[in-house]
């Protein structure tokens, strides 16, 4: 298979390209609580109880970069910032949901 140049990153395949977007401990996590509408920060950080500040943060930000989710912000003091899904990411929903499907099904295998 031939190298992908994208955005000056070189990929073996699409599906490590499709990993370097959203893969990771925390990507998937963020998308699948995003997918019932918009978050507040503080409720996707209660929601993730073990991510650290930096990390929600660093995640956002990168998933915000690749279009994945979006960021808006409120003009109100104190700032009111939301996240939610754009199209694009709204389009990864049934993958991570096969993902959660084939976890299940492996996790049977082992519970026997």
């Amino acid at each position: 298979m031939p190298e992908i140049n994208f955005k000056g990153k070189r990929f073996n395949s699409p599906v490590e390209l499709s990993l370097s977007i959203i893969g990771g401990k925390w990507k998937i996590p963020i998308i699948w609580r995003l997918k019932e509408g918009s978050m507040r920060y503080s409720e996707l950080r209660r929601s993730l109880s073990k991510i650290t500040h930096k990390m929600l943060t660093q995640q956002l930000r990168e998933l915000e970069q690749d279009e994945i989710i979006k960021r808006k912000v409120y003009p109100e003091v104190p700032p009111k910032v939301e996240y939610s899904l754009t199209l694009l990411g709204e389009s990864v929903l049934p993958v991570i949901d096969l993902l959660r499907e084939w976890g299940e099904q492996y996790r049977n295998v082992f519970d026997k």
